[in-house]
């Protein structure tokens, strides 16, 4: 089966098209590093890319009408399933206060001039196969693994200021080194993160979270003081000292725990980030010289919604988040669990609790080596155990909102909720058999005379 760039490549064989097409970016970057190359496939051309995009649909190559983007002169396209940019060369200019640039027509070094880093301005002719480095910077940069921009950094990152970000990512990504001069220029220009979307800073700090290597990612954006502009919140946790069981204050310890997580899971370093946001403002010296943090848990659930709505995360993201940071003092110090306190935290954990345990074992991880160690193995086959004799509905009331209205004679309110909790306890103590509705139904109205004042 051909590959789009074999498609691309036949379509335009013949045409105005022929050598005038040059990938460019991750697609010749990663293919001399390592290789291989992503499966999305950047094009620029001195030309039009839109009518070139168009040309391209005409001839049946894309799956898709073109979707164009005519400020700046860009045109994405799908091929055999896979989403290809053609892009014009084009140089730009920036308002202060707007990270959205002019444009004009231009040329291939004109347009090598605007990108990032040298590294990612090496093109390579879709037909010919020359590999072209209009910078006459970037193979070097490359071979010497190092992170260059086209320009003076200060104008490169005061144009784009996502280019910061970015810089991160590709030095940790690429485990490359920063050119002298890159790490000043960012401190410098750190405040212009906020001309940049939130949705634009969540991709590149998820982006961040989904390398191996996250938790020196993450080190770097607070260091270079990038945080401070987009989360002071994780930059309240430098220097907070957490008392006997940690060598490390609590940044520190943050960084260790998102290094213990699974590699492959974003999602569980991101709540690995906020499990301990909540100990700078919970912190306290009790009378006998002991650092607690009675409650950080729940105060940091609450700071991590407020962080990751500013964020514009997806509420499901949210969701996710702030349950395993409120929950992930819950496992505890105790080896030996009863059934009944498994069935309430499979109720509550809403089928996340393997995430929950993933998480509190890498909290324990970043612990000091001398501190207390829960064997994680053996509350997971508890667990295990409970779940497989354990089915949803005898983790429920027996009765149906509904049905206790009825039995208590009450409209919709609080009161419902709460006798529903009542009989949902009983079932979880094993007082009462999920499927008993009678048996509900008695102890519900026994319930009621009990509370009535």
């Amino acid at each position: 089966m051909p590959t789009p760039l074999e498609v691309l490549r036949e379509a335009t064989r013949g045409s105005q098209y022929e050598n005038q097409l040059w990938l460019v970016g991750g697609v010749v970057r990663d293919e001399l590093l390592f290789g291989t190359s992503p499966k999305d496939y950047d094009l620029t051309l001195e030309g039009d890319a839109l009518a070139c995009a168009q040309f391209l649909f005409e001839r049946g190559v894309s799956s898709i009408s073109p979707v164009v983007y005519p400020r700046f002169g860009t045109a994405m396209l799908q091929v055999l399933g896979e989403p290809v940019e053609l892009a014009s060369a084009r140089a730009e200019s920036y308002a202060e206060d707007s990270r959205k640039p002019d444009t004009r027509p231009a040329t291939l070094f004109e347009d090598a001039r605007r990108r990032d880093f040298t590294v990612n301005a090496l093109m390579r002719n879709l037909h010919t196969g020359e590999l072209f480095d209009p910078l006459e910077t970037g193979l070097d940069d490359l071979k010497a693994e190092v992170l260059r921009t086209p320009l003076d950094p200060d104008t490169t990152f005061f144009d784009d200021p996502l280019r910061m970000l970015r810089a991160v990512r590709f030095k940790h990504k690429l485990h490359f080194s920063f050119v002298e001069g890159i790490e000043p220029s960012i401190r410098r220009n750190a405040m212009r993160l906020k001309v940049i979307s939130p949705e634009r800073i969540t991709e590149e700090l998820m982006k961040m979270l989904a390398l191996p290597n996250a938790d020196e990612a993450l080190r770097d954006l607070q260091e270079l003081g990038l945080t401070a502009e987009f989360m002071p919140e994780m930059d309240a946790m430098v220097g907070v000292n957490q008392g006997d069981w940690h060598h490390l204050d609590v940044f520190g310890h943050t960084l260790a725990v998102v290094k213990s997580c699974p590699p492959d899971r974003p999602d569980l370093k991101l709540a690995a980030l906020f499990h301990d946001i909540g100990k700078p403002p919970t912190r306290f010296v009790d009378d006998q010289g002991r650092i607690r943090f009675f409650g950080h848990e729940a105060v940091g659930a609450s700071i991590a919604g407020r962080v990751l709505q500013r964020l514009h995360f997806a509420n499901r993201d949210i969701d996710f988040v702030q349950l395993l940071v409120k929950n992930h003092m819950r496992i505890g110090s105790a080896e030996k669990w009863s059934a009944t306190a498994i069935r309430r935290l499979i109720r509550d954990m809403g089928g996340r609790i393997d995430d929950l345990l993933l998480l509190c074992e890498a909290d324990q991880n970043g612990q000091k080596a001398t501190a207390p160690k829960l064997d994680f193995r053996n509350i997971r086959e508890q667990v295990d155990s409970v779940r497989q004799v354990t089915p949803k509905e005898a983790l429920e009331s027996p009765l149906s909102g509904n049905q206790i209205m009825e039995v208590l004679n009450i409209e919709t309110g609080p009161e419902v909720g709460n006798a529903k909790t009542y009989l949902t306890e009983l079932v979880l103590e094993g007082e009462l058999a999920p499927d008993d509705e009678d048996g509900a139904r008695k102890r519900l109205e026994a319930w009621r005379k009990s509370t009535k004042p």
